[in-house]
């Protein structure tokens, strides 16, 4: 039969066309926007925090040992935002490092505030850090040089803190002054931004670290792995098995200062009120020793007419 496509037939499919009833349904779909920010998952972020305290612990001992300076670095804030958004958020000038993640080919950003950096050049060049807490102006060839010494001990343990869900090496590439003329990563690509403090002396300053959330996307299998292999809680009965075990153990903890030698008739001729004079600065850490070997770093300090140790850290080699 033969069938003609009149003028009628073509209204009638017109209209049937434009009947909401006879569209199609689109259950569940919603608009995509290409340009939002790469978010990884909560579970992610609280491993992440746990690996970034552990950085921040192990950092306060080695380069409170490397610097002879009492330092301490405590994580105050993790978050989300563009990259875009991480660079409006730092001072012209100020001291960026790009950091390699070894083995893949990511790049990840710190930056240290730079009345920080330069104390820390400071210190390494004899100083005591404290007076250049108001300084800011680009660094130097030379203070370039002597930061990227110091970033490497800081990548050192940053790499070691990151062991518990990879292999990741972390490799100083560059440091800059000028964040904005280098555009290592697309403007609203997503970085996770570890804000840390930093204590030194009676300042205090600010370090900040931007890792790409597509590169802990990428590791999303490993921080599994990470949550089911995590130690559970100890029981009530393990602890109080544990407390048994320990209860006749015997700790002497002794704390140390270092001081330059002293002849054995000055020893011999010391009498109560006399005055030794040690070449220990009192600014420097003092190490505490348990059962003879050295375990941590602290303060010594004064407390209802006795003496304590205050402050202490993880003692390194």
């Amino acid at each position: 039969m033969k069938r003609e496509l009149t003028k009628q037939r073509i209204d009638a499919a017109l209209r049937d066309s434009k009947d909401p009833k006879r569209d199609i349904d689109h259950h569940g779909a919603v608009p995509f926007d290409f340009t939002r920010l790469d978010r990884i998952s909560k579970s992610q972020l609280r491993a992440i925090h746990l690996i970034h305290e552990n950085f921040v612990r192990n950092l306060s001992s080695s380069l409170s040992v490397y610097l002879r300076s009492y330092i301490t670095f405590s994580l105050i804030s993790l978050q989300q935002i563009s990259y875009a958004e991480f660079v409006e958020g730092r001072s012209s000038p100020t001291c960026i490092a790009y950091i390699g993640l070894k083995p893949f080919d990511d790049v990840a950003v710190i930056e240290l505030n730079p009345s920080l950096a330069l104390s820390f050049v400071e210190i390494l060049l004899g100083g005591n850090g404290e007076t250049t807490s108001n300084i800011q102006r680009k660094i130097t060839e030379i203070e370039r040089h002597l930061l990227q010494n110091l970033m490497r001990i800081m990548m050192e343990d940053l790499s070691e803190a990151w062991k518990m869900v990879a292999d990741i090496r972390f490799d100083v590439q560059s440091v800059t002054s000028e964040p904005r003329l280098f555009d290592v990563l697309a403007p609203t690509e997503a970085v996770a931004v570890i804000d840390i403090e930093v204590r030194l002396g009676a300042t205090t300053s600010l370090m900040s670290l931007a890792i790409p959330s597509i590169f802990i996307k990428r590791l999303r299998n490993k921080f599994e792995q990470m949550r089911q292999v995590r130690r559970t809680e100890s029981s009530l009965s393990d602890q109080t098995l544990v407390g048994d075990l320990m209860q006749n153990a015997r700790i002497v903890v002794e704390a140390r200062l270092d001081a330059s030698k002293i002849s054995a008739t000055t020893l011999l001729t010391v009498k109560p009120g006399d005055v030794l004079e040690l070449d220990h600065p009192l600014d420097r850490p003092v190490k505490v020793h348990l059962n003879g070997a050295p375990k941590y770093l602290g303060e010594i300090k004064s407390v209802r007419n006795k003496l304590t140790c205050a402050n202490a850290a993880a003692y390194t080699d």
